[in-house]
């Protein structure tokens, strides 16, 4: 199973969702995706995560998270004891985003999204300031991030499997080139191996 855990302001509608989503498609396992809209609150957005993982054996479930996601995405691996892929992940939001609060748009619509104080204050309640085993992590970092500072992503998850893809950009515009490696490794935990 793979639960996908889009970055801020984000969607089920993003590019890399709906790649996933249609490989799997693609190979009779549409079944085994779950892409929800995170709700705004950090708080709400893992309570969302842990009820849609209650029935999963962690041994066969990946969560893939980009930006926030990824952020989200380690938080629960270390919680659930599962796999994880991380593409371009926040490090540290409760640094980054608290430029970003007020009012603004998503990315895929004009739906009004309020990032409050009291959100970014939540977000530290799930910082993990270590990785406990790092032989369930992969990490996809690219040095053209313009949002977010790829060698700490790389310092972060030192020991993880990595791929730092040289220039590219924060949504990884070119993430065909990696979705088989992407995919390779959820099937690691698809197929019980951990």
């Amino acid at each position: 199973m793979i639960l996908y855990l889009h970055g801020f302001r984000s969607s089920p509608a993003s590019f890399k969702a709906q790649m996933i989503r249609a490989t799997l498609q693609e190979t009779g396992r549409a079944e085994e995706y779950l892409c929800p809209q995170l709700p705004a609150s950090p708080q709400s957005a893992i309570a969302l995560c842990l009820q849609l993982c209650e029935q999963i054996d962690p041994s066969e479930l990946t969560i893939i998270g980009s930006s926030l996601g990824g952020y989200y995405a380690t938080y629960l691996a270390e919680k659930l004891s599962c796999r994880a892929v991380l593409l371009n992940p926040a490090v540290k939001p409760p640094r980054d985003l608290a430029a970003y609060i007020g009012v603004t748009t998503m990315y895929h619509s004009d739906d009004v999204f309020e990032f409050t104080q009291e959100y970014a204050q939540e977000l530290s309640q799930f910082s993990i300031n270590q990785i406990t085993q790092p032989e369930r992590y992969f990490l996809l970092a690219a040095t053209g991030d313009e949002v977010l500072d790829w060698c700490e992503m790389v310092a972060h998850y030192l020991g993880a499997k990595q791929h730092i893809i040289t220039g590219s950009d924060h949504g990884i515009s070119e993430f065909a080139d990696y979705l088989d490696q992407v995919m390779e490794f959820c099937d690691g935990a698809m197929d019980g191996a951990q």
